[in-house]
């Protein structure tokens, strides 16, 4: 993990096309900014790895349903 110590104002680059900006800090808490191609998905990592479980558990939804149409047709 690299750790960076940024102030206001200040930003991070990563790549030719994702920029990090800190907006704010107050107290424990900093806002910041992203600008980054529409095609780069950016999420809270809680809404991802709910995203993640999500799509686990649609596929294994599909897996136990599939398997039951296949003993159904034999």
């Amino acid at each position: 993990m690299l750790i960076l110590a940024r102030k206001k104002g200040e930003a991070i680059q990563i790549g030719n096309e994702i920029e990090i900006t800190i907006i704010s800090i107050q107290g424990d808490q900093v806002k910041i900014g992203i600008e980054a191609p529409k095609t780069v998905e950016v999420y809270r990592k809680e809404i991802y790895e709910q995203i993640q479980e999500e799509n686990k558990q649609a596929a294994t939804t599909t897996t136990n349903i599939l398997g039951l149409i296949k003993k159904s047709q034999k």
